[in-house]
């Protein structure tokens, strides 16, 4: 027996492609365009990858092992071809076995394809952990939703974001394996009635639905340097019959079709909008859908081994990647009370015992609520079973607490108005064993300020896990380069534990060592000037400050502070031509949500400050402003490496962690941030001589806003400031348009600057001219990312899922043994 990675060579790889090229493609080399050389590499690594699934999927059922079951409505795993022949160890091994299809690795990459499987953190992290669970050796799966047109193709038509559909399903997708067999009813709509049974009263029955369908899609997760291959299972909603051919007949051709449609809809797009009530609906129906196959599935698996449900929590974590799964919480009760018979308070503490919830947000418009009527409507039966849980818990809560009514109102599952609503963050907590947020603070500020009634209701069962990146591939993979440096001065194993950097730390002050980094550094800012020009027409200096935000754009990430800032500098040009100034390239990249138009009109003042700022003599170069478009991994993978500033400058207290910031600083990036997420737990690792922090904390807003923030004091006493506003208001930048930008100047100040923009507006140009001022000093500059990148090995996702393990999974690692033999079924 064997370690099937061993076994991969580029004879057996190449022969692998060929007859894919044959056989799935059709074709010979003679005939087979670039596109059919991508897809049969692609399945031949994919291939060489499927030993390593069978056998862990074998002894996982064999072992009856613990599993965690990470529920998720996002996975922006990116593009896998590079990442998994990095997974597999076979990087020589695969561009030599290119060679005999005639085509480069280059070619092979461009055309790999990006899943549309997530937009912003959430789905990025998640995909860092299954990648982690994978390489420590962790029983897990994934469960998400194979989206059709993914969030959005994000293109600007004349500075203003348009969306388009993103079609990343339209050629196929390599990596996937369908698994039709394990195809499942999901029900919806109908009716509750109740019913007498003999011997055990009555029941309620819920009848009268309709019912669609579950296909699963499995992505293998390949484990870095190991054996282990779990799994993403994807599913999408298909049609229970979809051609009715009677009705077809008849001559009704578009009712013919309808079920089909509303079934498919159900998968078509992440996040459908949410401002009508169809669009609500459809929503729901898409968080139910994730939520009911996933937990049957589970339980399909579970049965296979086990004649009771008395050990399913002890096999079972199901770990909530925040509020959106929530609902598989009632549908576990439901098969076990409805469909198992099992009684209530039995099915409770197992269903208690297994779910596990991450709370990602503190703003209020992110804790999901959703109308009792809508329930009722889509989910009868789930919204009795929700008020049933309400109602046990407000009696255990009035035990405990007699007399506290305002202890109530705030706990309860249903919030009392003239529409009730169901808080799907308060059915998170009430049903799980462990709740954690995802920085210290944003776990302390959760516990504290914004649930400390459950705290007091639960104590212990909040508690912290701090996100990390998978540096396999936001290092090893996107940065070679600096890759080889480290492992040039400190030898390979860091690859496999991230803590060894801080070896590099002691070449922090070698001459050497500063000049190769910078060089690289260099290097990796002209590649990316291609792609800018590429993308946007600009050319750009890499000997420019490079100064990147990149990240979901939203008014409390304040990627329009960085534009005051922009605006600042401009102004401080125009009026003296001949100032000196450090150059600098503003590089944004980021989606606002279609309906958010305040975030949309951000998008267009920057792509505005490019278009003049770009092309006015006085600046001479000074200053670029780039917006590059449509924002994902890929795109990630080439900023991220040649940033030298990191802007990570949230409203403090608002940005729940971020995992930006930390690919940035492991890439030699220094950071601008505010004292919020996880910059805190950075500067306390980087030390906070290697890191810039500005602005008011969040105990001090928390301070200004009991007093009564006035945001027009401190326009009052800036005149920098009030120069920035008013350009703004009047839109400076094109005069013909005067009054394009004047709701996001009134945002700044007649409605109250939410986000606190004026108050560390000040603060934060400061911090810009100490960056400015650093960087003309190489040596202090090099010296400080040094130990950006040495100091960022506790920020790994490996940590992370580590501390999972020990503090709330409780999993054993599973290390799978090589095998010979490939013939047991999959899972």
């Amino acid at each position: 027996m064997t370690n099937f990675k061993n076994n991969i060579t580029a004879e057996s790889l190449a022969k692998r492609a060929f007859f894919h090229l044959k056989y799935s493609r059709g074709k010979d080399i003679n005939a087979a365009t670039t596109f059919d050389k991508m897809w049969c590499f692609s399945h031949a690594v994919r291939d060489m990858a499927v030993d390593g699934f069978i056998a862990t999927q074998r002894q996982y059922l064999e072992e009856d092992v613990r599993r965690v079951n990470y529920l998720s409505m996002e996975y922006l795993i990116g593009k896998m071809c590079e990442n998994n022949v990095l997974a597999l160890g076979i990087t020589d091994v695969a561009c030599e076995a290119l060679k005999a299809l005639d085509i480069t690795t280059k070619e092979i990459l461009e055309l790999d394809v990006e899943a549309g499987l997530g937009n912003g953190g959430l789905g990025r992290l998640a995909a860092c952990y299954l990648d982690s669970l994978a390489t420590k050796e962790l029983p897990a799966f994934g469960y998400g939703i194979r989206y059709e047109h993914g969030i959005f193709r994000q293109e600007f038509d004349n500075g203003w974001q348009r969306e388009r559909p993103d079609e990343w399903l339209a050629l196929g997708y390599p990596w996937e394996l369908i698994r039709p067999e394990y195809t499942l009813p999901v029900c919806v709509y109908g009716r509750v009635k109740k019913n007498f049974v003999p011997g055990r009263g009555t029941e309620d029955v819920w009848e009268g639905w309709e019912m669609f369908e579950a296909v699963p899609y499995d992505v293998p997760i390949i484990g870095y340097d190991v054996n282990t291959v779990n799994m993403l299972r994807l599913w999408k909603s298909q049609p229970a019959e979809g051609f009715r051919l009677d009705v077809f007949n008849q001559g009704d051709y578009v009712r013919a079709v309808e079920e089909k449609n509303w079934a498919e809809n159900v998968t078509k797009v992440l996040y459908p909008s949410d401002y009508t009530y169809a669009g609500k609906e459809l929503r729901l129906i898409q968080e139910y859908f994730l939520a009911s196959c996933s937990v049957r599935d589970i339980i399909r698996r579970y049965k296979k081994t086990h004649s009771s449900f008395d050990q399913f929590a002890e096999k079972n974590v199901i770990q909530l990647n925040d509020t959106h799964p929530t609902l598989a919480v009632v549908e576990l009760m439901r098969v076990l009370h409805d469909e198992e018979k099992i009684p209530w308070t039995k099915a409770w503490d197992i269903t208690v015992n297994t779910f596990c919830y991450t709370n990602h947000t503190l703003l209020a418009e992110a804790l999901e609520k959703w109308t009792v009527d809508l329930m009722q409507r889509v989910l009868p039966r789930h919204t009795q079973i929700i008020f049933e849980i309400n109602h046990r818990f407000l009696q255990k809560v009035e035990i405990a607490f007699p007399g506290d009514g305002d202890m109530m109102r705030k706990v309860s599952l249903i919030e009392e108005g003239s529409h009730k609503q169901i808080r799907m963050a308060n059915l998170c907590v009430v049903a799980s064993n462990k709740v954690n947020g995802v920085s210290a603070l944003h776990s302390e500020l959760l516990r504290k300020n914004t649930m400390p009634e459950f705290d007091k209701i639960y104590p212990g069962k909040f508690c912290n896990v701090t996100n990390g990146i998978t540096h396999r591939r936001w290092l090893l993979k996107s940065n070679t380069k600096l890759s080889q440096l480290l492992t040039d001065q400190i030898g390979e194993e860091w690859k496999k534990d991230l803590s060894l950097l801080e070896q590099f730390e002691k070449f922090a002050k070698d001459k050497s060592v500063q000049k190769r980094f910078m060089e690289i550094k260099k290097e990796n800012k002209i590649e990316l000037c291609k792609t800018i020009q590429e993308l946007t027409g600009e050319v750009v200096s890499p000997n420019s400050i490079f100064d990147v935000q990149i990240k979901r754009l939203h008014m409390y990430k304040r990627q329009l502070l960085d534009a005051m800032h922009i605006i600042h500098l401009y102004l401080q040009i125009k009026e003296n031509p001949k100032i000196k100034m450090q150059p600098r390239t503003f590089i944004f990249a980021a989606k606002a949500a279609p309906a958010y138009l305040t975030a949309k009109s951000v998008i267009k003042l920057i792509n505005t400050l490019g278009e003049v700022i770009n092309q006015d003599v006085d600046v001479a170069g000074r200053i670029k402003v780039v917006f590059l478009p449509d924002y994902n991994v890929s795109l990630a993978e080439k900023i991220i490496p040649a940033a030298d500033v990191s802007e990570q400058i949230s409203t403090a207290g608002l940005e729940a962690s971020g995992t930006g910031n930390m690919k940035l600083s492991l890439n030699g990036a220094l950071t601008v941030g505010t004292w919020d997420g996880a910059n805190i737990e950075i500067a306390q690792h980087v030390g906070e001589d290697n890191i810039f922090i500005f602005g008011h904390r969040t105990e001090e807003l928390e301070e200004l806003r009991k007093k009564g923030y006035n945001p027009w004091s401190y326009m009052d006493k800036c005149e920098d400031l009030q120069k920035v506003l008013e350009a703004i208001r009047d839109n400076l930048f094109d005069p013909t348009q005067p009054d394009l930008f004047k709701d996001l100047y009134n945002d700044l100040t007649e409605h109250g600057d939410h986000y606190f923009y004026l108050a560390d507006f000040e603060q934060y140009v400061e911090c810009q001219a100490k960056i400015s001022a650093l960087y003309v000093d190489e040596a202090a500059w090099a010296e400080k990312a040094i130990l950006n990148v040495a100091r960022m090995g506790w920020f790994s996702s490996d940590r992370s899922i580590q501390d999972y393990c020990d503090d709330i999974w409780h999993l054993e690692r599973t290390p799978i043994k090589p095998v010979e033999k490939t013939d047991s079924p999959i899972s």
